[in-house]
C-alpha cells in the first residue's frame, strides 16, 4: 500500500481517487479551503488525522477509519459511502453521515445535527452521539451502549434493535417500523407515536404522553416514570412494574401494572386494564 505521513493539504481534492492506500498523522486545512480530500477511494486506512475541511469521504467503498478528529467546519463528511469502519474518533460538523451502507461505528463522540439519513446496515457500538435530527429513514441498525442527546430520533426508522442504551430524545420512533428496545432508558416526550411492532424489553421509560396512535405495540417489564395520558389510540400488550400516571383511550390489547393513576376512557375501548395491587385506588 501507498503510505502518506505527515503531511498537511489544504488543495481540492487532495487524495481523489487513490487506492490501496494509508493516510497517517496528516491534517487538511488550510487557506485554500480545497474541499473532497478522499472523494471516490477505495481500500484507504486513515489514522490519527484532523479534518476541518468540507465533504472528505465521498463515494468511498473498503475504509478503516480510526483515531480521527472532524471539527465542526468538517460538514457532511461521510456521503455514499459503504463497507466501512471507523474507531476511537471524534465526529464533528453538520450532516455527518448520510445515505451510506455496512458502516461501523465504535468508541467514538459524535456531534452532528442531522446524522445518520438515509443510512442501511449500521452499527454503532459504545459510543456518545449529540444531534438534533438523528437517523430519519434508515434501517437495518443495531446500537449497543449508545449513549444518545437529541431531539427528532430515528423518525421513518425500520428494523432496528437497540441494547444497554441511554436515549434522551423526544419525538422518537415516529412512523418507526419493527424497533426493539432491550435493557434502555428512553427519556422524553411523545415517544414511538404512529410506530408500527415497537417492542421494548426491560427498558425505563420516562417522560409525557408516550406510545400514542402505535399499531403492535409491546412492553415486556418496563417501568413508565411520569408517563401520563400514554397509549392513546394504541394496539398494546404491556406488563409494567410499578405505577403509570395515566391511561388515555387505548383501542386494544392488555396493559397490566401495579398501579395506575388514572384511566380515561372516552371512546369505544377493547382493551384490557389490570392493577396487580389490591391497594391501588383507581380503578
Amino acid at each position: 500500500m501507498i503510505i502518506y505521513a505527515n503531511e498537511t493539504h489544504d488543495e481540492e481534492r487532495a487524495f481523489y481517487g487513490i487506492n490501496d492506500a494509508k493516510i497517517i498523522n496528516c491534517t487538511f486545512e488550510g487557506i485554500a479551503d480545497g474541499e473532497s480530500a478522499l472523494k471516490e477511494t477505495y481500500n484507504i486506512d486513515v489514522e490519527n488525522c484532523n479534518f476541518l475541511l468540507r465533504y472528505p469521504f465521498w463515494h468511498t467503498t473498503k475504509a478503516t477509519i480510526n483515531q480521527i478528529k472532524m471539527t465542526e467546519t468538517c460538514r457532511a463528511a461521510l456521503w455514499y459511502d459503504k463497507d466501512i469502519q471507523i474507531r476511537n474518533s471524534e465526529l464533528g460538523g453538520v450532516k455527518a453521515l448520510r445515505e451510506c451502507n455496512n458502516v461501523t461505528i465504535s468508541d467514538c463522540n459524535i456531534n452532528s445535527i442531522e446524522f445518520g439519513w438515509f443510512c442501511h446496515n449500521i452499527k454503532i457500538q459504545n459510543c456518545k452521539l449529540i444531534s438534533e435530527y438523528p437517523f430519519l429513514h434508515s434501517s437495518e441498525m443495531e446500537f449497543d451502549k449508545l449513549h444518545m442527546a437529541a431531539k427528532y430520533s430515528f423518525q421513518y426508522t425500520e428494523n432496528i434493535i437497540f441494547r444497554n442504551c441511554e436515549l434522551n430524545t423526544k419525538d422518537a420512533f415516529w412512523h418507526s417500523k419493527n424497533i426493539t428496545v432491550y435493557d434502555s432508558v428512553i427519556k422524553g416526550e411523545y415517544l414511538g407515536w404512529y410506530s408500527e411492532n415497537l417492542h421494548l424489553v426491560r427498558c425505563k421509560i420516562i417522560g409525557t404522553q408516550p406510545l400514542c396512535y402505535a399499531k403492535g405495540l409491546i412492553l415486556q417489564n418496563c417501568e413508565m416514570i411520569d408517563c401520563d395520558l400514554s397509549f392513546e389510540k394504541s394496539d398494546v400488550k404491556a406488563t409494567i412494574n410499578g405505577e403509570i400516571t395515566s391511561i388515555k383511550n387505548p383501542i386494544s390489547g392488555e396493559i397490566i401494572a401495579d398501579c395506575i393513576g388514572e384511566v380515561i376512557i372516552e371512546n369505544d375501548c377493547d382493551c384490557n386494564i389490570v392493577t396487580k395491587l389490591a391497594n391501588c385506588c383507581c380503578l
